[in-house]
């Protein structure tokens, strides 16, 4: 009997060898350790040498109210999957590190994280747990400098106002501290788990540098207002929240513009900039070529494998499409199975190319449908049409995609997994790449010249 309640008992208990921090590699695990126990270290030295006082009792409870208030936000304002807008916690945290006894500001984020954990969305313990550590060791650093620049700059004994400039300056100065320790500690971290990510790109990517110096100018400002009255936090609050719903225009803008899926421009956007940049090839003489591409038998690959492998493969293709095109190229997703291309400063020879090659990183793909066997493999391929806009001719937008439609008409109606191509300065004449697979030989066929008609009805199927 005692054997089988030792038992049950075991049952009961949580593996605790099956948390997620105990997977990860060694040297991760004993950096993220070792930044935990350094901010408990400070905790129990601020601890020590902490003298409480009724005012800073209500300056901390005041800025952990609007912190509170700031979370609350958040989740209202997050997306239905759980992505949250940008934060901007910094405005009522870096007053705390000036006008308020260190402890208060390492127990800031430590509450704030707690409930953004609670409120907003959950992340595993270890990772919040380390986040708290290295916002307060960052906060701590913070503290030092804001101390030391005051005792060699400023004279403690003046208000603010009576310095307003070096005074700013102490704090920005503080502030930058706090950012640049915490963002090394963050990257750090990331760069453990996964070598392969971009330093550069995490921090000077996209609108996430602007959203960063524009959230410690205000929290520089608001310290200063909340140092000279304590007053003012009633005012900020309001204007804080602006703040935060304005930083999710650029998230906005960008959801608006993309494919859910993949990540491309969506069809709307793709035409809209295409046709654009099209009237300018035309206006300027440049030349430009537009491509349509369609996964060939793609209906097949959802019914034998599933519509999650189907849409693995959409996400591979999207992602070669990024990899192998330019950065002035606009790929979209023009359809369910299919992706449209625009090649700017691009002659007829020179989209042929690019269009052949991405045919082949897709016709090479591994992508591994799971099952019994432990998976098969799904070969993908892909059917290109190309329509090439040579210097001096004067289409437009819809008869550019015709004639790229009518070419990858021709690819389906070849044989598929090929490129055809029209050049709009031959009329309708049409080169075609036929794969090894298809023509038997060594390499791709000598390109072929034919003149035909683009067929009134696209009956091929995909």
């Amino acid at each position: 009997m005692d054997a089988t309640f030792w038992q049950a008992g075991r049952k009961r208990l949580p593996n605790v060898w099956a948390w997620p921090c105990f997977q990860l590699p060694r040297s991760l695990a004993a950096f993220i350790v070792a930044v935990i126990l350094a901010d408990l270290a400070v905790i129990a030295l601020s601890i020590a040498k902490l003298t409480v006082h009724d005012h800073d009792l209500l300056v901390f409870g005041l800025l952990l109210a609007c912190n509170v208030t700031t979370v609350e936000l958040t989740r209202r304002a997050s997306e239905p999957e759980g992505t949250a807008v940008k934060d901007v916690h910094a405005i009522w945290e870096l007053p705390v590190i000036v006008l308020l006894p260190p402890l208060y500001v390492l127990l800031m984020p430590i509450v704030r994280l707690a409930l953004t954990q609670w409120r907003v969305r959950h992340a595993p313990v270890y990772r919040r747990v380390f986040s708290a550590a290295a916002i307060g060791i960052s906060y701590g650093c913070a503290f030092l400098v804001f101390r030391a620049l005051v005792f060699l700059v400023l004279d403690s004994s003046r208000a603010p106002a009576d310095h307003f400039g070096a005074w700013i300056g102490v704090v920005a100065a503080a502030a930058v501290t706090q950012w640049c320790v915490n963002q090394a500690l963050i990257l750090t971290a990331v760069k453990m788990t996964a070598p392969e990510s971009s330093v550069r790109e995490m921090l000077f990517g996209g609108e996430s540098l602007h959203n960063d110096v524009t959230e410690l100018c205000v929290a520089v400002l608001a310290t200063l207002a909340i140092a000279m009255s304590l007053f003012t936090v009633v005012i900020a609050l309001p204007l804080v929240t602006v703040l935060q719903r304005s930083s999710r225009h650029a998230q906005l803008l960008k959801d608006a513009r993309a494919d859910s899926k993949t990540g491309l421009l969506n069809a709307a956007t793709w035409e809209r900039e295409s046709t654009a940049e099209i009237a300018r090839a035309v206006r300027t003489r440049s030349p430009l070529a537009l491509a349509l591409l369609d996964i060939d038998k793609f209906k097949g690959i959802n019914d034998t494998y599933g519509h999650l492998v189907g849409d693995q493969v959409i996400k591979e293709i999207a992602r070669t499409l990024n990899s192998e095109l330019r950065d002035y190229d606009l790929a979209g997703r023009f359809g369910g199975e299919e992706f449209s291309l625009l090649l700017p400063q691009t002659r007829a020879v020179d989209a042929f190319r690019i269009a052949e090659r991405v045919r082949a990183t897709i016709a090479g793909l591994i992508i591994i449908a799971a099952g019994s066997s432990g998976g098969e493999r799904v070969h993908v391929t892909v059917s290109i049409g190309v329509a090439a806009l040579d210097s001096g001719d004067r289409r437009e937008y819809t008869e550019l995609m015709a004639a790229a439609d009518a070419a990858l008409y021709r690819a389906k109606a070849g044989g598929r997994d090929q490129v055809q191509m029209i050049s709009t300065t031959r009329g309708l004449s049409a080169v075609s790449s036929i794969p090894r697979a298809v023509n038997g030989a060594g390499g791709p066929a000598a390109d072929t010249f034919s003149v035909f008609r683009p067929p009134a009805s696209r009956a091929v199927s995909s």
